[in-house]
């Protein structure tokens, strides 16, 4: 007797070869029907045959272990036979609503590169993909993942190229969306400064011998360009910096391969894992003492952001230059997007690089280098772009009404959230600058659009602060489409993310949330706060002392001015002038003493901060590693690098009976007296950063309650290693877990998340 069935699959099935993974099920088990995918990147599948053969396919199925398959759902329901007579692949269809992954960009697998480089048709070919890797969300225009949707659509295959996709027994190239070869895909070229064609037989060998001879490269990639430069060169490195307007942000280094990586850095093998997975992220790794990379490419810091190449172009590139890495920094003008084509690129990237190397596939959606560091031995994500984003994450509940979120202002990211799904724009940037914030316009609207989210029939939500311009675009929004809008707080979002992301339910939590800068319900500058949360509610339990930001906005460039704000409650004018001199760090006020006078007077009306992130700034501007930030998180980032564990001891004490507030004047007091002492600058670091990490612990353990075993943490500042280990140490001397951030960066990248998530939880009360 002949049995039907209906399927319909959800998870990341579209653009990772699923349609012939059942494809081949379906014919090794005689049965007859479709594939196709359907709209929301959604998979629906009709099978037909005898019952042991369908119910063998739909175990098979439900495994879904092939490639980069990840099937996070199936429905199947029983319907009448319909009479086929073999089983198919079907074109797309638009209409359906069901809701699935969109793929990410995967970097080339070891059987793509192995084409590339030995004697096939794909010898030399940058652009060498199969089933299993290549770029997906970059060159997509919308979903169904069809090639006609792609910008693969402006290359009609090959001959060899249509065999190869219509072939059944060719695992790797059958149904292969974005597969190509040198006949009928896209090329390379190699352009001057003034966009002149520099006529040459091999554009990528011309542009490493540039390199070589020390000049700068812009590459274009998979989701924008690059800048390539010599990182093995102080002086091509400086003059890049000088170039760029970029005095000490460090650049990522691009390696060949595994090996040359480790002749530059420590690789540990979790981080080799990480090095070369499918998404080939920037990891952050120890310098080697006797690394050939220029210690200027990250000054006054121990680590390097390493990464190896996720495309031939890449490989074929390093492969020539002649220390076989590279420096391959985001290409953008100073806090823009990365430039995503030509005519932008040579506006914008001019002023900097000596020559263009291009190719003419069209990059649809901009994806920045992902970014991992190691806090407390694990992977911490930094920035999620390439290789995860747009990935979804699940939700521990489900969302009846869908919502959008608009993130922060810094590392911003956006979320639509529907059913039981999260999904996360790319890291978008900082939406102060103009570009940026039209960039998270765009992108929200893509994921709108693919996700058949109706703006009118939906719930908004966005941060407190009135001045960010993502709360502008909710606002905006709102009141177009008529859409109810949450404003949720910055470090409330921070925490509900962090219990979400880790799949915790309804119920009253407790967290530590440490940062830069979050506003606050109190009309101060929150950042370094205790909160007992739910998703419906929050109460602040304990901080950090307040503290003075002298000048505002001007005491996070100048980090001197900070520790003079917290020296103020404690020393008169002379005083603190004889202690900026005594530390030699007087010249962190531009201005210098009469600097000091001013800002002084500008004490008392002084907004107020409880930020980790600006007592870090205060300590790292005494100890001398740090007198002016140029970029985000400087001072505390050269402070935690420079730090060496010690026996040293300091406290920030901690008063209050039912609030709790541990006082940093005490703190940084007493760094300054260990250092007038002759200590160790970098044992006061380790020691400091430890006593901040470990008044929070301790605040976390005096408002925990009986039968509490858990502390969330997020924000910037959470990871930093050794604030980590002062919490952690504090919490587990009352037994209590710390459970931190897994799949999304712990900084304002997870805003957005924790909007949406705190939006779900105030309407479900309504």
């Amino acid at each position: 007797m002949v049995r039907a069935l209906r399927i319909t699959a959800r998870g990341l099935v579209q653009g990772v070869g699923f349609r012939p993974f059942v494809f081949r099920l379906a014919r090794e088990r005689g049965l007859k029907g479709y594939v196709k995918n359907i709209g929301g990147s959604a998979a629906e599948v009709h099978v037909e045959g005898d019952d042991r053969s369908v119910d063998e396919f739909l175990a098979a199925m439900r495994e879904g272990r092939h490639g980069r398959i990840v099937i996070e759902s199936i429905e199947a329901r029983a319907v009448e036979p319909s009479g086929y007579v073999d089983f198919v692949i079907l074109r797309s269809d638009d209409s359906a609503h069901r809701s699935s992954m969109i793929p990410p960009d995967f970097g080339i697998c070891e059987d793509c590169l192995k084409e590339v480089l030995s004697e096939t048709r794909w010898k030399g070919y940058a652009f060498n993909s199969c089933v299993v890797c290549g770029p997906r969300f970059s060159m997509m225009v919308r979903s169904p993942y069809d090639r006609e949707k792609t910008s693969m659509s402006a290359f009609p295959l090959c001959k060899d190229c249509a065999s190869d996709y219509g072939d059944p027994g060719n695992a790797r190239r059958f149904h292969a969306q974005g597969i190509s070869c040198p006949r009928c895909g896209p090329s390379v070229s190699l352009y001057d400064k003034d966009f002149n064609l520099v006529d040459v037989k091999d554009p990528i060998s011309a542009a490493a011998s540039f390199i070589n001879e020390g000049l700068v490269v812009a590459v274009k990639g998979i989701g924008g360009f690059h800048i390539a430069a010599l990182a093995s060169d102080d002086d091509v490195v400086m003059r890049l910096r000088r170039m760029k307007n970029r005095p000490t942000k460090p650049f990522a280094v691009m390696f060949r391969d595994l090996e040359t990586t480790k002749r530059a850095a420590e690789v540990s093998a979790i981080e080799e894992g990480l090095l070369l997975s499918p998404e080939r992220p920037i990891v952050l790794l120890r310098r080697r003492s006797d690394s050939e990379v220029s210690e200027l490419v990250a000054p006054n810091l121990g680590h390097i952001g390493a990464f190896l190449p996720y495309t031939a172009l890449h490989y074929l590139l390093l492969d020539k230059v002649k220390c076989h890495f590279a420096i391959m920094t985001s290409g953008n003008a100073s806090d823009e997007p990365m430039c995503t084509d030509e005519n932008d690129a040579r506006v914008k990237l001019r002023g900097f690089v000596d020559l263009f190397l291009v190719h003419n596939r069209k990059i649809f959606n901009r994806v920045d280098d992902s970014v991992v560091r190691f806090t407390g031995g694990e992977p911490t994500l930094l920035r999620r772009g390439r290789g995860y984003a747009p990935a979804w994450i699940s939700s521990p509940f489900f969302f009846d009404t869908p919502v959008v979120a608009f993130g922060g202002m810094l590392q911003n990211t956006g979320c639509v959230a529907f059913e039981d799904k999260l999904v996360l724009t790319q890291y978008i940037g900082d939406v102060d600058e103009f570009n940026c914030y039209m960039e998270l316009k765009k992108y929200l609207r893509f994921l709108l659009e693919n996700y058949r989210i109706d703006l009118g029939k939906s719930l908004l939500a966005c941060d407190m602060h009135p001045e960010y311009p993502s709360t502008a675009i909710a606002e905006e929004w709102s009141k177009a489409y008529g859409a109810p809008l949450l404003k949720v707080q910055h470090h409330w979002a921070h925490l509900a993310s962090a219990a979400a992301e880790n799949g915790i339910g309804e119920g009253e939590h407790l967290g530590i949330a440490i940062d830069g800068a979050g506003f606050g319900t109190d009309g101060t500058v929150w950042g370094g706060e205790v909160l007992r949360f739910s998703y419906s509610s929050f109460e602040r339990v304990g901080r950090l002392q307040l503290q003075p930001l002298l000048g505002g906005d001007k005491a996070v460039i100048f980090p001197v001015r900070m520790l003079v704000g917290i020296l103020s409650s404690c020393m008169d004018y002379n005083g603190i002038l004889k202690a900026l001199m005594e530390l030699g760090v007087l010249g962190g006020l531009p201005d210098g003493e009469a600097e000091l006078k001013i800002v002084l007077k500008s004490s008392g009306v002084a907004v107020m901060t409880s930020s980790i992130g600006r007592v870090l700034d205060a300590i790292s501007a005494m100890l001398g590693f740090c007198l002016r930030r140029s970029y985000e998180g400087e001072p505390a980032i050269v402070l935690e690098e420079n730090s060496r564990p010690s026996e040293l001891s300091l406290e920030a004490p901690i008063t209050g009976s039912s609030f709790f507030v541990a006082n940093t004047t005490p703190l940084v007091m007493g760094a300054l007296e260990l250092l007038r002492r002759g200590f160790d600058r970098r044992e006061i670091a380790y020691a400091a950063q430890y006593a901040l990490g470990r008044a929070l612990g301790r605040i976390a353990c005096m408002t925990s309650r009986r039968g509490e075993d858990k502390v969330f943490l997020s924000g910037g500042a959470s990871v930093n290693d050794i604030i980590l280990l002062g919490i952690k140490e504090a919490l587990a001397e009352r037994g209590l877990r710390l459970i931190r951030h897994r799949l999304l960066p712990p900084n304002d990248g997870c805003i957005a998340h924790g909007q949406a998530i705190v939006s779900r939880g105030l309407s479900s009360m309504s």
